[in-house]
């Protein structure tokens, strides 16, 4: 079987910049949604794109481990990017990746983009979100329909961010002929409810579903970026001219203009599948003005990103805080030896030795605590053998009554 499919991603009507990324082509679907606000979740998308585009060959056996391995290398791409320039600290994106052999999709899954499978008339979501609000209504607390309003929508738990190297939800699915995939950032699952978007996907062409999809978006009132990429799966082989997709910011840095600049959108709205330009966000409005948080939820998407400021002081307490423990672990260590005993040779004799019979470079661990008049020529060799190898005891009653062993032996000789 073959995959029919079409890949749109439009900046919405609020944000700047595009921080979204897809691609479509003939064995790989992928959306990526950048996180991060002003530290460039534009660049960790597209890195991450860039990285799981490379899957769009014809898969071998093992689908769910080429698709976990291309993760990870995105995953690694992003953390190079830090580590190349420290200001990007804080970028990371959701990943949500399915590659298809013919007869079966392997999905790889983080974040809070989403997957759909629409057959036979019915909608069903492949993916899980992993976010907050998805944690409330695994609980209970909390509807679907509640979780579209919550204060707390926005906030994501995993994503690909280069430093806490998350694993990615794994799952095959068979596939069949007539089956429709549908791939989006959370600016379109955000907003439309599963009844809209089985309307949608029950009609017309790739197409015409992924334009009617952001459309709808947009009406919705979807105030983030928004791409769709929806795929067919048919026995018949695609048109000749259906070349692969590359969209949003991953098709958009390359000829973009540098951070803050304005990009423009795709609709402003259409019927029946007519697009019209959605105008820019002008160049003199201040960031967030359309938003009604007092704070962009994007800056804050992403809840494991701890906070740069004074970096320097937690790192400092942190090392504070482990030669703390080293220096507790120590004193136990010195305490506890110096409650050990053993017998050995000093100068000829056989004496007690508080400690721990052994040698640490640089390190004493035992000194001599009694020295007894038992004189090692006066024993066997192989009592003298014993003593000079050291010979370990419970305690100081112990060590002691050794030695006394040791002197009546050296009486009868």
């Amino acid at each position: 079987m073959h995959l029919h499919y079409s890949a749109i991603s439009d900046v919405g009507r609020v944000r700047r910049e595009n921080q979204d990324s897809g691609y479509a082509g003939p064995w790989l679907l992928t959306v990526c949604d950048g996180v991060g606000g002003a530290v460039r979740g534009d660049l960790a998308s597209s890195t991450a794109v860039q990285a799981l585009r490379k899957l769009d060959q014809q898969p071998d056996e093992d689908l769910l481990g080429q698709v976990a391995g291309a993760v990870h290398r995105a995953d690694d791409r992003i953390a190079e990017l830090v580590e190349e320039d420290p200001a990007l600290n804080g970028t990371s994106t959701t990943a949500t990746v399915a590659l298809f052999d013919g007869a079966r999709f392997g999905f790889g899954h983080i974040g809070d983009s989403r997957a759909y499978l629409y057959r036979r008339g019915e909608l069903r979501q492949l993916t899980h979100d992993h976010t907050f609000v998805q944690s409330l209504i695994d609980e209970g607390r909390i509807t679907e329909e509640q979780s579209r309003t919550h204060p707390h929508r926005n906030l994501i738990l995993k994503a690909l961010d280069g430093i806490r190297h998350e694993e990615p939800d794994l799952f095959e699915l068979p596939a069949e002929a007539g089956d429709r995939i549908f791939i989006c950032s959370d600016g379109a699952c955000g907003t439309l409810g599963p009844e809209r978007i089985a309307e949608i996907l029950s009609q017309g062409t790739p197409d015409y579903a992924a334009v009617e999809m952001v459309r709808a978006s947009l009406e919705a009132g979807s105030t983030d970026n928004v791409t769709c990429i929806v795929a067919d799966v048919a026995e018949e082989a695609p048109p000749e001219d259906l070349t692969p997709l590359l969209v949003g910011a991953a098709a958009d840095l390359p000829r973009r203009m540098p951070l803050g600049g304005a990009v423009g959108g795709l609709f402003r709205g259409h019927r029946q599948g007519d697009t019209g330009e959605i105008p820019p966000v002008p160049a003199d409005v201040p960031p967030g003005a359309y938003v009604a948080d007092p704070i962009d939820p994007e800056t804050a998407r992403y809840a494991p990103l701890a906070p740069t400021r004074y970096a320097w002081l937690r790192r400092l307490l942190l090392a504070a805080v482990l030669v703390g423990l080293a220096w507790v672990v120590l004193a136990a260590g010195w305490s506890w030896s110096q409650q050990q005993f053993y017998v050995a040779e000093q100068d000829g004799r056989v004496a007690i030795f508080r400690g721990v019979d052994a040698d640490v470079p640089g390190i004493s661990l035992s000194h001599v605590y009694e020295i007894t008049d038992v004189e090692l020529d006066r024993l066997s060799d192989i009592e003298a053998e014993q003593v000079r190898e050291g010979i370990q005891t419970d305690d100081l009653d112990d060590a002691r009554l050794t030695v006394d062993n040791y002197a009546a032996s050296q009486d009868l000789e």
